[in-house]
This record gives C-alpha cells, structure tokens and sequence, in this order.
C-alpha cells in the first residue's frame, strides 16, 4: 500500500467517523503496510481482501466470522457488545486469501468513552474493506441504528460491493419473511448481493463464502499460510477470560469486566504459564466474579484454561485475580492499558 493510499484511508476513517460520532475526534487505527514476506509462487488469478463484518449489536458478527472461518477466532456471547475491539480473521486456501475483520457492533450515542472507541474502531474499518457484510438479524424487524448504518454504508457501496447478510433466518416465521426482508433491503437499495443466514446453524455459511470469493479483487498474500488471526496469544487469552466472565454472570457485572494480562510465558516443561487481573468497577461485582469460596472464579478460570489448551495444544497454567478498577471504561490511561484505544 502506497503512502498516498494509506493518507487516503485515513482520512475517509475520519471524516466517517466524525460524521456518525460527531463528538469525538479519536484517530481510527489503520493498519500498517502489508509486508511482501511469500517466497512461494501464487497463481496468476489469485484472488485477496479485506471483507468487514458491519452492524449492530448482537446480530451474529463473531459468530458468522467463526463459521466463515471452520475455527474459533473471535468470542462469543448472546449479551450485546461482546466484541470490543476489531479482530481480524485469515482464511487461506491456494487460490485465494480472504482477511475478514470482525467488529464492534455501531450503536448511537454511547455513554461511556469505551463505547465510543467501539463505535470508532467498527466505523474506520469501512474504508479499508474491498467488500462489506452488512450483517442484520433478520428475526426482528430494522432497529434505528440499522438505520444510520445503511447511511453510513451509502457511500461506501458505489465502491465496494455491500453485502446484506440476512442473519437468524431460524427464527424468522415464514409468514413475515417476504415483508421483514424487504424493509431491510429498502434500508440499502444499492446493495450487491443478499445472503440468507443463520451463522449457528451454518446454514448457507458456505455459499456465502462463495460468493465473497468471487468478487474478491485480485491481489497478493498478506499472511503466512498458517496464519488464521491477527491478535496475540495474550490478546487471545484475554478474550477467552472475558469470555467465561459474559458466560457465568448476568446484569452489569459482564461490561464491567477487562481482563489485563501481566504475564504469559512458556516454561521449559512446555506449560504455558499465564498470570492474569480481572478488572471490575465495584466491589460487589468482585465479589460475584469471584462466589463463594471462590468458586465462580475457579470456574471462570477453568472453563478459559480448557479452551486455551484446546487452541494451543499445549497445557496452560493460569493464575487469575480479580481487583476493583472504578470507572476503568471512562478513563484514557486504562483503555490504553487494555489495548482498547
């Protein structure tokens, strides 16, 4: 990517963000230059690309990345706004490499600063997409900010295919499908292409992968073969803490959490040894994280250790504490301090 393309990036982020969140002014995170580091030879007609799961809230974004993906890169939760940050999934086949990028769900009007980073960083992945997924439950009827992002989406379209990705077809009844899909369409009559989902069922997952594939614009590797997401291992075992957190407790305790990582090592006996602090703003909420005689922490801590070993097939030991951080998601510095701005 040239320095002008990059400059060019960067401003379209802005001026979108300012637009939809006129009262921040943060910088969107761009990513650097692709480094050119394949030695293998690629077919003439190889195709790659950026494709950005958009919407908002709760309709299925990191469940339909999974899916698209056949392995677990970005958590789950049936609770709104599970992803915090953008996480980038890479698929690579011989013929093609498609980078799908997972975001936060855009909402109007968040109250606290850690929302309005959310609602920036899914918003500066616009401009970077060759294609964009517009994702949207279709089992309820367009909410508002399905809305403003269709508007958000306008723009964009005449310049990248913007894909209606019709998610929890499962739950729509048959009599209301024809008209429940139609006002989603009105929202966007510019988009490319409608693909009827549903991402935990898998149900047309992989036609929907065939179809992006196709339009995929020609172009080179951007990861190694091996590759298949772009957060750390502490990245990743920070979400998968968090992940036992929304799965375990209920009401504010869950967008409450953070989960910091101080240290992650691998020892000589191959164990992967993992200290970690569960942040929460009061302590009442602490002492529901952590239960009676500790044992919703343990099960915390056990349900991401298993998973973690699952993914690294290696065996983690994992020392986790909870300590009270009031108003870390209104503050700056901790935002920083998590990686979250």
């Amino acid at each position: 990517m040239t320095e002008k393309e990059t400059s060019d990036i960067n401003q379209e982020s802005l001026e979108l963000i300012k637009t939809f969140l006129s009262e921040t002014g943060a910088t969107p995170e761009v990513g650097g230059d692709a480094l050119d580091w394949h030695t293998e030879p690629l077919p003439e007609d190889h195709r790659s690309g950026f494709i950005a799961l958009i919407g908002r809230p709760n309709v299925g974004k990191s469940t339909l990345l999974n899916a698209l993906l056949g392995q677990k890169v970005s958590i789950v939760s049936k609770k709104p706004q599970t992803t915090r940050q953008r996480v980038q999934g890479i698929l690579t086949l011989p013929t093609y490499q498609a980078i799908f990028i997972d975001t936060p769900g855009i909402h109007a009007r968040p109250h606290l600063r850690i929302g309005e980073r959310m609602v920036e960083s899914a918003v500066s992945a616009i401009p970077e997409a060759d294609i964009i997924l517009f994702v949207v439950d279709v089992s309820v009827a367009p909410h508002e900010d399905d809305q403003r992002i269709a508007a958000l989406l306008a723009g964009k379209a005449p310049e990248c295919p913007v894909i209606f990705v019709l998610n929890k077809m499962d739950q729509l009844q048959l009599e209301e499908a024809e008209e429940r899909i139609e006002a989603y369409w009105a929202l966007l009559p510019s988009y490319a292409d409608s693909m009827p989902t549903s991402a935990t069922r898998g149900t047309n997952v992989l036609k929907l992968r065939e179809h992006l594939v196709a339009q995929l614009p020609l172009g080179p590797r951007y990861y190694p073969h091996h590759q298949v997401t772009d957060q750390t291992d502490r990245q990743i075992a920070a979400e998968l803490i968090r992940e036992g957190v929304l799965r375990y407790t209920h009401q504010e305790v869950p967008h409450a959490a953070a989960v910091l990582i101080n240290e992650y090592e691998e020892h000589e006996n191959h164990v992967i040894y993992i200290d970690a602090t569960l942040w929460v703003e009061r302590e009442s909420q602490k002492g529901i994280v952590i239960g009676k005689q500790g044992q919703m922490l343990k099960k915390i801590g056990a349900a991401a250790r298993q998973q973690l070993e699952r993914m690294l097939g290696q065996r983690v030991y994992l020392d986790l504490y909870v300590k009270v951080r009031t108003k870390w998601r209104e503050r700056e510095q901790d935002l920083r301090e998590l990686g979250l701005t």
